[in-house]
């Protein structure tokens, strides 16, 4: 039994060891930027991750103007029957944009911080749509269901992941085999567009990663204001 107990102990041990060399090898840490936390992968650093404080920027009245969340939703074509997963849903402003479309379907709202999920589990209070489920997620995992969704909407979410790999990881779980990402970023070969440098990315640097983890560009949809509007589909 004592045996036992020790050779569960080193095989721990050694899981942990290898864990952790997996991380260090995965990301590299060092000074940053204000609006990074010191954490890079492939080259890129990690943003900060907006606080629930910044909801009413999600919430303003100029976004449909700058982003044309509408084209966007177009882009998707949501079909009544489509099962939708919303990451890093925010405050919902597009999951009560795609819960009607997707009437005999359902919108998963993921979010970290229970602070958004309660904003939309309020706003739901008073809208009453019955195809909405809200789910807490955490650092590594989006904690949906295998082969559970058809579609995974990110909106300027994925540069704020402190495990973009594992979160990539957890959403190819997630998706059905035909399943598609739209990975919506803005745009950082724009130097116009007004959003600060670290919170934007570039079609080269999402291909880079999101091909690290599996998945292919089907296309850039290049219609939108601000953002690239990428779809990933599994290689």
């Amino acid at each position: 039994m004592y045996k036992s107990i020790l050779s569960l102990g080193l095989l721990l041990s050694l899981s942990i060891t290898c864990t952790a060399q997996q991380d260090s090898s995965r990301y590299t840490f060092k000074e940053g930027s204000y609006d990074g936390i010191g954490k890079w992968y492939l080259g890129r650093e990690i943003a900060h991750v907006m606080g629930y404080q910044g909801m009413s920027w999600l919430e303003r009245d100029s976004r449909e103007k700058e982003e044309n969340t509408s084209r966007l939703i177009k882009n998707m074509d949501i079909q009544p029957e489509d099962v939708i997963a919303d990451i890093g849903a925010g405050s919902g402003y597009h999951v009560f944009k795609m819960a009607p479309i997707a009437s005999k379907g359902k919108i998963y709202a993921v979010d970290i911080q229970e602070e958004m999920l309660a904003a939309i589990r309020k706003k739901n209070e008073e809208k009453g749509i019955d195809n909405i489920e809200l789910v807490k997620g955490s650092e590594k995992s989006v904690n949906l269901a295998a082969h559970s969704v058809d579609k995974v909407l990110m909106v300027d979410v994925y540069h704020e992941f402190n495990f973009p790999y594992e979160m990539i990881q957890s959403i190819k779980s997630a998706l059905k085999p035909n399943g598609e990402i739209f990975l919506i970023e803005y745009r950082a070969e724009d130097k116009s567009v007004p959003i600060k440098p670290l919170h934007k990315m570039s079609e080269t640097q999402a291909v880079k990663e999101m091909q690290a983890a599996g998945f292919k560009l089907k296309e850039n949809i290049s219609n939108l204001p601000w953002q690239h509007c990428m779809v990933f589909v599994i290689e």
